[in-house]
């Protein structure tokens, strides 16, 4: 008697769950392969959205991880624009919208996460867009056409980005900003200084350490108010203020979560054959000692990947000290390793001439590295994020020490 085929099921079909059957494909997996996503599209890269598909610079197409028809070709049962309610372990299925119940032998969460929206009066007056779809990126598009003067609403990477995108189109920016610098809780305030300066030569206009309190305007938004009393005119309004993880998929199938799904560093959950990866999970990372949440581009790949294997049987610890870039202008920043806290920021290079790196510290141990326009130079800090050991922080500072030699000195590998 011929064996059942096994089922896995991965529910988000974007890059991270679009990574995950792609790997499953290539390493034998033979069974029955679900792939069930709430957008309309197959998965895609983001990072485009807030940059060249915006400016409208590169076709959607481009952004594809793969074309329509592998998912066919490789017997990917892709169920687009269908919500996964609820896995349920103790049946082993993951019901549907709709009321279908998928049945799995193990099922990936994958279901990234969701805008933070704000909570104040005008929010959804017509014009306030956010961004995390392409139809979102559509909006903003079409409404840029439209409009003169643009507001954007947070000034993390995303925030950065988008005014980076409008003021090509031509469009008058001013950002509105919680903290005292734009990206200051991702890169401490040094750096995030140079992005502003950065921004304000391109005509961009801060306004720092101030919250919005409320939108204005008859049927659409005219106006940004903020809780110092500063009064914004503006035709279009972009909100970026982060993400919160998209759990509801297990909020009830006893899996451990703490902002995301809590898995170990194979990719497991608490609940045996449920697994997840991408922007929802908070994976432990063994390099740096404890779990993280990673929102990156290059994150979801290779997790989702790893995540494959480890549904396999056949995974590894899954360590990547993680890496992600950011365009803007012609500043391209590209970040290193994870640093939620840091005791010393030592810079080699030039902040006035925007051309540096920064080694984000703990301890003597290096947690992170930023750099702006040397990639190649970040790139070659991999060891030293890798060693976890104390560094001379002269001998980071110093452009006569080759960082890679410094790594490998260290013990890490490059």
């Amino acid at each position: 008697m011929a064996r059942a085929r096994p089922t896995f099921v991965v529910v988000g079909a974007n890059l991270s769950g679009g990574a995950a059957v792609s790997a499953l494909r290539q390493e034998g997996f033979d069974g029955r392969l679900v792939l069930v996503g709430e957008e309309p599209d197959p998965p895609y890269e983001r990072p485009p959205l807030s940059k060249e598909y915006l400016r409208g610079e590169a076709d959607f197409a481009q952004a594809l991880l793969r074309p329509p028809e592998w998912y066919r070709e490789n017997e990917v049962d892709l169920r687009l624009g269908v919500r996964a309610e609820r896995v349920d372990p103790a049946r082993r299925v993951v019901e549907l919208a709709g009321g279908e119940a998928v049945p799995y032998d193990k099922v990936l969460v994958a279901t990234g996460g969701r805008n933070r929206r704000l909570r104040v009066p005008g929010v959804d007056l017509e014009g306030v867009l956010d961004l995390r779809t392409r139809a979102d990126a559509d909006r903003i598009r079409e409404a840029a056409a439209r409009a003169s003067k643009a507001v954007v609403v947070g000034a993390g990477f995303i925030g950065c980005e988008v005014a980076a995108s409008l003021r090509h189109l031509g469009l008058d920016v001013e950002v509105v900003e919680v903290f005292e610098a734009p990206l200051q809780r991702a890169l401490g305030p040094e750096v995030g200084r140079v992005l502003e300066a950065v921004h304000r030569d391109h005509g961009v206009v801060f306004h720092l350490g101030q919250a919005v309190v409320r939108f204005e305007g008859r049927s659409r938004v005219e106006r940004v108010v903020t809780d110092r009393d500063t009064v914004l005119e503006g035709d279009l309004v972009v909100v970026g203020v982060g993400i919160v993880p998209n759990t509801e998929v297990v909020a009830e199938a006893g899996v451990a979560l703490d902002n995301g799904v809590v898995v170990d560093e194979l990719c497991r959950t608490n609940v045996e054959g449920v697994f997840a990866a991408g922007d929802v999970a908070k994976h432990y990372h063994p390099l740096f000692g404890r779990h993280v949440r990673v929102e990156h581009w290059d994150n979801a790949l290779k997790q989702g990947a790893a995540a494959a294997r480890s549904m396999l049987g056949r995974g590894a610890p899954y360590d990547d000290p993680h890496w992600f870039w950011s365009d803007q202008y012609d500043v391209n920043l590209q970040c290193l390793g994870v640093a939620t806290e840091w005791d010393q920021l030592v810079v080699r290079g030039s902040l006035e001439e925007r051309r540096f790196l920064g080694f984000y510290l703990k301890d003597g141990v290096v947690e992170a590295v930023v750099g702006i326009n040397r990639g190649r130079d970040v790139r070659r800090c991999m060891g030293l994020v890798r060693a976890r050991r104390p560094v001379d922080p002269a001998l980071l500072s110093d452009e006569d020490v080759d960082l890679r030699e410094l790594g490998s000195r260290l013990g890490g590998e490059a």
